[in-house]
């Protein structure tokens, strides 16, 4: 571990990013540019003294979790991301691992969207990121561990994660969610993190074996989706989508029609925020 390397490193990229690069408020008392050092730190879902330590050169030895999480508070570049993975000593993260990091690209675009529901999921279907309009949605789908990271696995495993859409929607929603996976499954092959949900789910869910077997092919668009929202009620959105140039990682925007009832719902969440998350 390089502790001046590391610690000059940090400040020069928490200097280089404006608030409004993150999403954040410039204010009236902000007298130099960059972040502060609290900034940074709650972007990055660590404490304030945690950060600090490191910049000042007598933090302790960050893990590999600490490391990506100040990849994404700094919106770093993969490039940039493995520089400070062997500043602090450790191994470069393999590709797979890198599945997790979110295109910096993908984050300035998310910072923006503080008021729409948006994520941005990777090619397994797992969540790396939301806004708090998503989470009032949808519920926080990057609190899951394991194969439950997959909302691919989930949908065929969890009953729970069913009941935010209505029932004469699941099959087809279970058909989208196959071919999704049978697209990654073709193009990362056996030993890839989606071969290993593939086997588990052919293992547990026969819904997902019958399926699997029909070699479903994911359409061109992601189509209009009905939503049962516990404190909202019914809701019918459009989800545009935008997917970066490796197509690992998707941004999923959620709308409504201009005026209709989805929309005065949607307006609703974007004001409450988080306050709405489902346990």
């Amino acid at each position: 571990m390089n502790r001046p390397q590391l610690a000059s490193f940090l400040r020069t990229r928490r200097e280089a990013l404006q608030p409004e690069d993150v999403g954040l408020p410039r204010g009236q008392r902000r007298r130099t540019g960059g972040l502060r050092r609290e900034e940074v730190a709650a972007l990055s879902g660590m404490s304030t003294d945690y950060y600090s330590r490191l910049e000042q050169q007598r933090g302790p030895h960050p893990s590999e979790q600490m490391l990506a999480a100040l990849a994404r508070g700094l919106r770093l570049s993969l490039a940039e991301r493995d520089h400070l993975f062997r500043l602090a000593g450790h191994a470069v993260p393999h590709r797979a691992v890198r599945a997790d990091h979110v295109n910096p690209g993908m984050m300035r675009i998310l910072d923006r969207m503080h008021d729409t529901p948006a994520q941005v999921v990777n090619h397994l279907g797992e969540t790396l990121a939301q806004t708090a309009p998503a989470i009032a949605l949808l519920g926080d789908e990057t609190r899951h561990t394991g194969l439950a990271r997959s909302a691919h696995h989930r949908w065929f495993t969890d009953p729970a994660a069913r009941q935010l859409h209505p029932g004469e929607d699941h099959e087809t929603q279970s058909r989208l969610l196959v071919a999704h996976l049978h697209e990654s499954y073709t193009r990362d092959g056996r030993g890839s993190r989606a071969a290993t949900l593939v086997d588990d789910l052919l293992a547990r869910s026969p819904e997902f074996t019958r399926l699997w077997q029909e070699h479903p092919v994911p359409g061109g668009y992601c189509p209009v989706k009905r939503f049962l929202h516990p404190e909202v009620g019914a809701l019918e959105l459009h989800c545009q989508t935008l997917v970066d140039p490796d197509a690992s990682q998707t941004l999923l925007v959620f709308t409504a029609a201009p005026g209709s009832e989805s929309d005065e719902k949607l307006r609703l969440l974007s004001v409450i925020g988080g306050q709405l998350v489902r346990p």
